[in-house]
This record gives structure tokens, sequence and C-alpha cells, in this order.
């Protein structure tokens, strides 16, 4: 009888759809050292991320079995209505999430985060107008991930990493298989 059952089971989710922001190459590489540089002043097991992984997501827009082309849809108008010019970000401190055991190590900032904080509304208002209101993240906490580690590690000062935000991206990211593909960018200003 279960087997009945699990032929309404949705299907297991392979695919992430969500939109980011990623360094230019020269502050991937810096992240990339500090988190060499962190991974081995704390003692931290975990491994730093690929310097092509590190980003800011924005939004999140599910998990899904397959690549949704609705929310791909979606998305892009939501994109298409974004009307800024480029900002700076400035990440000044380094702490750990707690997630459980796979705790996220990661690049955090205060008011050097304001005009990036703003983009992500924007771009949520205009989610919202084009039918992905569910999608947008009401709670947004900007980072950078550097690797992911079993031990936390408190809150500390570190050495300002700042760039300039001349775009964001909509990823297709694989479960499970640390492969992120961009499905589209869009340039500010």
């Amino acid at each position: 009888m279960s087997d009945q059952f699990s032929l309404f089971d949705a299907p297991p989710a392979t695919d992430r759809l969500f939109f980011a922001i990623f360094p230019d190459p020269a502050t991937a590489a810096d992240i990339a050292r500090r988190a060499d540089a962190l991974r081995a002043a704390h003692r931290l097991s975990g491994r730093p991320l690929a310097a092509e992984r590190f980003h800011i997501t924005l939004h999140h827009l599910g998990d899904h079995a397959g690549v949704r082309r609705d929310i791909v849809a979606m998305a892009g108008e939501a994109a298409q209505a974004i009307a800024t010019s480029p900002f700076e970000v400035t990440f000044h401190r380094a702490a750990s999430f707690h997630n459980g055991g796979n705790n996220p190590f990661v690049l955090q900032g205060g008011d050097g985060l304001e005009a990036l904080k703003a983009f992500q509304r924007d771009l949520g208002v205009a989610m919202a107008r084009a039918g992905g209101g569910k999608w947008v993240d009401k709670t947004f906490t900007p980072h950078v991930t550097m690797l992911y580690d079993r031990q936390l590690i408190g809150e500390q000062a570190i050495e300002p990493v700042r760039w300039t935000v001349g775009g964001f991206t909509l990823i297709h990211s694989l479960l499970g298989r640390t492969e992120h593909i961009p499905l589209a960018r869009w340039a500010l200003g």
C-alpha cells in the first residue's frame, strides 16, 4: 500500500535557483587568501570554498526537481525592472553562523552594506511585482561564506574586504554537486 502513496510524493529536489552578487576575480582571490589565513589561525578543518564560488545570496528562489522555467521567467522580469547604479560593499568582520555542525564561517559587515541592503529590498519588490513574492527574503543577512566547519568561531574584526558591485546573476545550482551555472547576468548602471 505504501508504494501507491509514493506515486504522489514530490520528486526530490535536485536544483536550486538564487540571485547572487559575485566579487570580481581579484577580490575573490583576496577572500580565498583570508579564508586560508583565518582557517589556520582558528585551526579549522573545513576547506575554503573555491574562489569562483564566493558570493552574496540576495534571494533564494527555492529548491526544485529540475529548473522551474516559470521562476526563471519571473526572475528575469524582476531583474529587468531594477535600475541601480554600481555601489560598494564592505565586509569587516568574520564569524560563524550556527547550523547544527556544518557551520558557515562568513564575512559580515555593518554600515558598509547599506546600499546592498537597499538593492536587495528593491529586487524583492520587483520580484513581488513579477509574481515571485513568495521567494522574497525578508530577513536578509548579508554575508559571504568562506568555508564550513564543525567549530563555531565568534565574531572578530578583520581588515575590510571591499569591492564595487557592478551587476548581479541568476544562478542554477546543482544540489550536492557544488556546481553553479549562471543563467543570466544583469549589469548595474
